[in-house]
């Protein structure tokens, strides 16, 4: 423990944000640059290193939380980044997209404001890639085995980069046109800039892994062939189904799942578009669903300069400190301010959309809402309160509910599902068809990005176990964990 006081001398701290006013003019991340540095050996001096660190229970990861943020004190940042990375691929994409279940559980937080585990976490990482740190690890030899990952999300990236580096041949398919999943269409760039996917993939291509763009397995591949051609696959395909608002009126032009939405917003940032096909401007915006996705749907309409923007969520708003049945450790469900919500707009609880009114060109004009409340359990509508509100552009953020099956993905390999309609394996991530492994939110159900993460590196050790009888790989999940969602 570097400080002992430290906890008791330091406030928390977290990172700064660019004026509101400047950041909607543009698509740069919404934090000042170099703004952690200056006060981050502070916040780490806060770690009170526990002899039971419950942080490490909270990250599904496993991260050595009070080692980095020892190291992090000290400012010895090539150490600090040698612990993060021996459980954490990708720290540059945790540090700035998980909500941090490992500050819930934190032990300061019982009776104080948790450490910044995530700003310490992005300011190693960040600093690393300054110093040059970050190197490709290369296979000092190759084992002869061949492996085919499906998907370049987080899941897929880490699975490939712990198969390369055991020595494995991979090659990385992507249906879409750039690497990165939902990492690259589905986060906004302000909330993580596209150039820390691009610098993560030159390393991996460094140490090995192929990548292959434009091609769907299940349509441009078929599953037998691929199997035939591979030792072994790994399905990172991700829940990729949106959920659907079959309600009077969907089909009304300007109603769009918020994956249609998003990634046209992203590719004008790829340069691709120089206007998004599907756009905010002067529109009154409604964001349907009230999590993270629906969050980016608002900062992304700010900043393509809608006229108004208002979120609905089907739940009571959350309380701001900890329900009695989410003690601590516990992630708990508590209102929450992200960055787009500071922007402005309009969020509104407890109400359900019962149907949408159109013009006379069939574009959505007006959405319909009756207040809820729960009553023996159930959800529902409170008599007198229906109202309707401007909506010109309406975006459904309210989750996915698996992974596609029209692809012939599913069909072609004879996968088995398990009862929420999740890919099933077993504990070593392995399905029913022998080689072919699954992990993220293919396998998992719709989950965090640090979930995605320690799914991939675990289920590469299952495929290292398969082609070679024995795995020196870590794996941060053990079986009984794949039933919990955080």
């Amino acid at each position: 423990m570097a400080d002992p006081k430290g906890f008791l001398n330091h406030g928390r701290e977290v990172a700064q944000t660019r004026p509101v006013g400047e950041r909607v003019r543009d698509w740069n991340e919404v934090y000042v640059p170099g703004s952690l540095l200056p006060i981050i050996s502070k916040q780490a001096s806060r770690c009170m290193d526990c002899g039971i660190p419950f942080c490490h229970q909270g990250c599904p990861l496993g991260n050595l939380i009070p080692e980095w943020n020892d190291f992090a004190y000290r400012e010895d940042w090539s150490a600090a980044s040698e612990r993060l990375h021996a459980t954490n691929n990708f720290p540059e994409f945790t540090g700035r997209l998980c909500p941090a279940p490992c500050e819930s559980a934190c032990v300061l937080g019982i009776n104080q404001p948790a450490v910044t585990i995530k700003n310490v976490e992005v300011s190693i990482i960040d600093k690393a890639w300054d110093a040059n740190d970050v190197k490709p690890q290369a296979p000092e030899r190759l084992s002869g085995k061949t492996v085919a990952v499906i998907g370049s999300g987080p899941a897929g990236l880490a699975a490939a980069q712990q198969l390369t580096r055991a020595g494995h041949t991979v090659a990385v398919y992507e249906r879409a046109d750039r690497i990165g999943g939902l990492l690259r269409y589905g986060i906004p760039e302000f909330k993580m800039e596209k150039r820390h996917i691009n610098r993560r993939i030159e390393q991996m291509r460094a140490e090995g892994t192929k990548f292959r763009t434009g091609v769907e397995i299940g349509r441009d591949i078929d599953a037998a062939k691929l199997r035939k051609r591979y030792d072994a696959v790994v399905i990172a395909a991700g829940a990729t189904i949106s959920r659907d608002l079959p309600v009077p009126g969907r089909e009304l032009n300007g109603i769009h799942f918020a994956m249609e939405y998003l990634p046209l917003a992203n590719k004008v940032q790829e340069g691709d578009f120089v206007a998004p096909p599907i756009t905010a401007e002067g529109k009154h915006v409604v964001v349907i669903g009230g999590g993270d996705t629906g969050a980016d749907c608002v900062g992304t309409a700010h900043r393509q300069g809608a006229a108004s923007v208002t979120q609905l969520e089907i739940m009571p708003r959350p309380g701001e400190e900890r329900n009695a049945n989410q003690p601590w450790p516990t992630f708990p469900m508590l209102y929450k301010v992200t960055s787009a919500h500071e922007e402005g707009g309009e969020r509104v609880y407890s109400v359900s959309t019962t149907h949408f009114e159109g013009d006379e060109d069939g574009n959505v004009q007006f959405l319909h809402l009756t207040e809820v409340e729960f009553i023996d359990g159930k959800l529902t509508p409170k008599p007198g309160t229906e109202r309707k509100i401007p909506a010109q552009l309406v975006t459904l953020a309210m989750g996915f509910t698996g992974t596609d099956r029209e692809n012939g993905l599913v069909d072609q390999f004879s996968l088995e599902l398990d009862e929420r309609g999740n890919v099933a394996r077993d504990g070593d991530f392995q399905t029913n068809v022998p080689g072919v492994f699954v992990a993220g939110d293919a396998g998992r159900g719709q989950s965090l990005i640090v979930w995605a993460i320690a799914e991939g590196r675990s289920a590469a050790r299952g495929v290292d176990r398969f082609l070679t009888g024995a795995s020196d790989l870590p794996s941060p999940i053990r079986p009984t964990d794949r039933s919990l969602m955080v």
